[in-house]
């Protein structure tokens, strides 16, 4: 009997946990339908998740169902915005709910929302995103009071976990989020009338027409809640809350109306403490309030009380007080003392732009320094109005030594103010300034200020500053950034746009300085992820950057400008800069013992930096410009070799590289240039060198550059030049080509020599003609110039220039002696032609005898013998090669008249 009691026990138990084990999987696609349906049914939303997993073991003897990325994505107005999304949800409930219909209500007992994300956006057209119910036209009242009935809330926990929730409405301008969001709540939910318990821990960020209220403020509320469904109203029993680190308690109800809300809270600091204060301030700059010493009293006391529906909130009054406190941290050396606040935020209408604040006082004392203001601020959340005054002298390093500070503050100097002001914010955002009325004096001494856009910290000796009604005259603004000194003076027209708006620094001024070196704008500046180092020419290295916030003209003057390893002195101009660009006007330097005349523009808006610029290079030294300049080296073959005076006009424009010099590879434009008294050192040109070589009759240091003038232009890293003609004595030299800036050379220089500089050979030939003329016989020899600049080549074709000689002269003595008879003729060549004791060549007058007899002599001898016709032209090239020798194999002083 035992046996069978057990056995029947056993199987009972096993097929008890196949159910359990099976019965879900019979289930959850059922479950995941019925889900799906009931929700997408009654939204106008699309509601899905990636997977439902149900378990009647995890929480047994109550099902779970857990819910993988879930999401509730909206439709127009908004389509496509996930207006929900939770990583995780689970749910636990009786296991009879998993057999109710997809039309019976679910009831769940437990309910843990795991990394939510709550999106709710309303439109400039006040649409909603939430709003995504449908409307049942055919259920009505009774059927809809009958679901009510139905409906029950019987969960005794609930928790929401890593999540954030933002508002964002731009109708209103306003956004709120919360995020790293942690509640739970524990409470039957069931009942009428029950009880609340819930915790709440998140960082808050407020914000309210681009003001920034709160920037992830940390809240932590503990809360009672007193819950009355019949009524709708929710009441706060005992409940703290900490902002930041400033303790609140507070009480009062909201009570949900048909039409509108009910609100009644009200709220003060438990304690007069004036650490309360210090918990107001953002932690990171408060740090470690408990150990700070502290005398006199901080209070806040605050009331909401009214309705809330389309056009109002809750009136309110909130007032922060504190008389004659102190207050002073253990490692630092100063206290602040005589502390006064007195202010109220207050809203008597209940309409939001009727906010306004009173800073009646707030006073404060360091040492001997004393700061005093006060303000009336209406508008709050409208067009805000700014009555304010303010006057004190501080220093400013005592601030970090009475308060602490961020590191990077290092603030230095003392403010001596006393200003009056009033504006609205509308007209700044308009920069209507002539509607502001600010008057009053402002000079700060011994300040440094460093920003993210300049390189090293500008330390401002003297700023001293008159407030005018529409205007701020800057009367002086002495300082000092790296090497960099300045003394600046004018006028800004939209100070307050500048430090309310985040608009540019507008106006006029008058810089000096002794010395102004662009090295001191460097900035950092790295190649954005994604992007070659072909697409910028940033290199992680520092770059030259235009501050952004400059929109200003002025009239420039430095005794020394440094630019690279350039210095320029005496410089004078205009400097408009905006945008990010800087557009120079008539600039005047003196450099490289000359004068230097500049127009253009400079942009470092986009990734890589650019200039376009038209330079006037008035009696520049060639030398000094062609070794400083990196753009010159490249422009010439001859920049190191050439010494003298140089006018030139360049128009460039190009990439600039990250210290502002140019980027050779990517620059453009063309130059005109003149020569003044140059001289040529060929000792430091190997290109002349080689010119020398080859062609033997001319002295490259006899060369006559001077007033030579050239034209050229450059682009996609090459140079062309205009053809340009040279003088050596009375050899014209015409010179062309072109060459790349990693000074690869393709040049040819064709020389119109007279045939008197063609040697002795030639010379004797013309000499016995008895024709002096004859020696201003011009042959065309060309120089091909290639190879590199410190390592050319030169070739020419002086060989077949000689041939070319030798045959023109043939013909001139043949027309000159046609006339005079054949064998006339003949006995004059014969005469010029005789064998010369001191020629060794006796084939070499032989054979361009027999050429001009050929030549002179007619068609008999070429019609009765082809051999000795061919022999003759043999005979006039080996004439010509004999020419060529004496005139290569021999030095200057034998071949040169």
């Amino acid at each position: 009997m035992k046996k069978k009691v057990l056995k029947i026990a056993g199987i009972t138990l096993l097929i008890l946990l196949v159910l359990i084990i099976a019965l879900p999987l019979f289930l959850q696609g059922k479950i995941e339908q019925i889900i799906k349906d009931k929700v997408n049914n009654s939204i106008n939303a699309t509601f899905d998740f990636e997977d439902a997993n149900l378990s009647l073991l995890k929480s047994f003897p109550n099902a779970n169902l857990e819910l993988t990325n879930l999401s509730l994505v909206n439709k127009a107005p908004f389509e496509g915005d996930t207006l929900f999304y939770a990583g995780d949800i689970e749910l636990t409930m009786s296991i009879k709910e998993l057999f109710k219909s997809a039309e019976e209500p679910i009831v769940l007992q437990k309910l843990n929302v795991d990394h939510a994300k709550v999106n709710i956006k309303v439109d400039a057209n006040e649409n909603a995103n939430y709003d995504i119910a449908k409307e049942d036209e055919s259920a009505t009242t009774e059927t809809a009071d009958a679901s009510d009935d139905n409906f029950t809330l019987a969960m005794d926990s609930y928790s929401i976990t890593n999540s954030e929730i933002v508002y964002h409405d731009l109708s209103s301008g306003m956004r709120l989020a919360i995020s790293e969001m942690n509640h739970s709540g524990t409470g039957d939910l069931s009942l009428e009338k029950s009880q609340l318990k819930t915790m709440t821990d998140a960082l808050v960020s407020f914000e309210m027409d681009s003001t920034l209220y709160l920037n992830k403020n940390k809240i932590n509320l503990d809360a009672l809640i007193d819950i009355d469904l019949a009524e709708s109203k929710y009441s706060f029993l005992e409940n703290k809350a900490m902002v930041n680190q400033l303790p609140l308690v507070f009480d009062g109800f909201i009570k949900l109306n048909d039409d509108n809300q009910e609100v009644d809270i009200t709220f003060k600091t438990p304690s007069s403490d004036f650490k309360n204060f210090l918990a107001v301030i953002p932690e990171a700059y408060s740090k470690n309030i408990e150990t700070v010493e502290t005398t006199g009293n901080f209070e806040v006391n605050g009331q909401f009380k009214g309705i809330v529906d389309d056009e109002h909130i809750p009136t309110f009054k909130i007032a922060i007080n504190s008389d004659n406190a102190s207050f002073k941290y253990p490692d630092l050396p100063k206290a602040v003392r005589n502390v006064y606040i007195d202010t109220e935020i207050n809203n008597d209408t209940g309409i939001t732009e009727d906010t306004y604040v009173n800073i009646n006082k707030l006073s404060f004392t360091i040492d001997q320094d004393k700061f005093n203001m006060n303000a009336k601020i209406r508008e709050l959340m409208g067009n805000t109005t700014v009555n304010a005054h303010m006057d004190g002298k501080i220093n400013l390093a005592n601030i970090s030594s009475a308060y602490p500070m961020p590191e990077d503050f290092n603030l230095k100097g003392i403010l001596d103010a006393d200003v009056t002001t009033s504006f609205d914010m509308a007209s700044l955002e308009k920069k209507q300034y002539q509607n502001t009325k600010t008057a009053g004096t402002m000079q700060l001494t011994g300040f440094e200020y460093t920003s993210e856009e300049m390189k090293n910290p500008v330390a401002i000796s003297n700023a001293a500053m008159t407030f005018n009604p529409q205007t701020v005259t800057l009367n002086s603004f002495e300082g000092k950034t790296g090497s960099t000194d300045f003394n600046a003076t004018g006028t800004l027209t939209n100070l307050l746009g500048f430090m309310f708006n985040n608009e540019n620094v507008e106006g006029n001024f008058k810089l000096t300085s002794n010395q102004f070196a662009l090295n001191d704008f460097m900035m950092e500046d790295t190649v954005a992820e994604g992007q070659t180092q072909t697409e910028t020419t940033t290199t992680g290295e520092e770059r030259i950057k235009i501050p952004s916030f400059l929109d200003c003209t002025v009239e420039a003057a430095a005794n020394t400008v440094l630019y690279d390893d350039l210095k320029l002195k005496n410089v004078k101009g205009t400097l408009v800069i905006k945008d990010e660009t800087a557009t120079v006007k008539n600039l005047t330097s003196d450099l490289f013992g000359g004068t230097l005349g500049l127009n253009g523009s400079v942009s470092t808006k986009e990734a890589n930096s650019t200039f376009d610029v038209d330079l006037g290079m008035s009696n520049f030294n060639i030398g000094e410009s062609f070794a400083g300049l990196e753009l010159f080296k490249v422009l010439t073959p001859l920049a190191s070799a050439l010494q003298g005076k140089l006018n030139s006009d360049i128009k460039i424009a190009g990439n600039l590289k990250d210290d502002f010099t140019p980027n050779l590879a990517t620059i453009s434009g063309n130059l005109l240039a003149e020569l003044l008294s140059p001289k040529l050192d060929t000792e430091k040109a190997p290109l002349v060198s080689a010119l020398d070589s080859k062609l033997n009759f001319l002295d490259t240091k006899e060369i006559d550059l001077n007033g030579l003038k050239t034209a050229l232009s450059f682009d996609n890293g090459s140079v062309k030049v205009k053809p340009f003609t040279l003088k050596y004595k009375d050899i014209g030299i015409n010179v062309a080509g072109s060459h790349t800036f990693d000074k690869q050379m393709q040049y040819t220089a064709t020389l119109d020599v007279p045939a008197k500089y063609l040697g002795t050979e030639v010379n004797k030939l013309i000499a016995q003609m008895n024709d002096q003329s004859l020696q201003e016989v011009t042959v065309p020899v060309t120089a091909n110039i290639g190879g590199s600049f410190t390592n050319p080549t030169v070739s020419t074709d002086l060989t077949s220039s000689v041939k070319t000689l030798t045959t023109k002269l043939v013909e001139i003595q043949k027309q000159k002696l046609v006339n005079k008879g054949k064998d006339t003729a003949k006995d004059l060549l014969s005469d010029v032609f005789k064998k010369d004791e001191g020629d060794t060549t006796t084939t070499k007058s032989s054979g361009v005898k027999e050429a001009l007899g050929n030549l002179l002599g007619g068609q008999k001898e070429t019609k009765t013998d082809t051999t000795k016709t061919t022999t003759k032209e043999e005979d006039v090239k080996n004439t010509a090669k004999s020419v060529l020798g004496g005139l290569l194999g021999k030095k200057k002083k034998d071949t040169v008249n």
